[in-house]
């Protein structure tokens, strides 16, 4: 019994070490970083092999992506500044890769946009969106800086 209090020290030790540890971790990869070019340049490698296929290689999106097609989904919306995506928080924008489309639109919404679920890992995907958001002008990230705040 005389050793308790130092168990209870070392234990406690443990989980202060553990969670300070979990904690460095997810914030490293836990967060979108434009200013992390690392980050950054493994998001352009990722957006070129998963995403540029339909949102362009220079993140222009489809032609007229406002406009259904005939199969009714809509066309890839661009990344760029020109689109709509910066008005769209991480958090959102990191589910919608990671889940795709179909399980937050309503019920026989058409869209081809894939899950990631099992092909990017969080820090992938978070790496694709600090790529993204790495070539918006700084007007929108201002802007966009309101959005976040939501």
């Amino acid at each position: 019994m005389k050793h308790r209090p130092a168990v209870l020290l070392m234990a406690i030790a443990t989980a202060a070490g553990v969670v300070a540890g979990v904690s460095w971790w997810r914030g490293r990869t836990g967060r979108v970083d434009v200013s992390d070019a690392a980050q950054v340049e493994q998001g352009r490698g990722l957006y070129g092999v998963h995403c540029a296929k339909c949102h362009g290689a220079d993140l222009q999106g489809e032609p007229d992506w406002q406009t259904r097609k005939p199969n009714g989904e809509l066309p890839a919306p661009p990344h760029d500044a020109s689109g709509h995506t910066w008005h769209h928080g991480d958090e959102q924008l990191f589910s919608l890769i990671k889940h795709g489309m179909a399980r937050f639109a309503p019920p026989g919404y058409k869209t081809a946009m894939p899950s990631y679920v099992g092909v990017l890992s969080d820090s992938e995907i978070r790496a694709v969106l600090a790529y993204i958001e790495s070539t918006w002008p700084a007007e929108i990230m201002d802007r966009r800086a309101t959005v976040e705040k939501r």
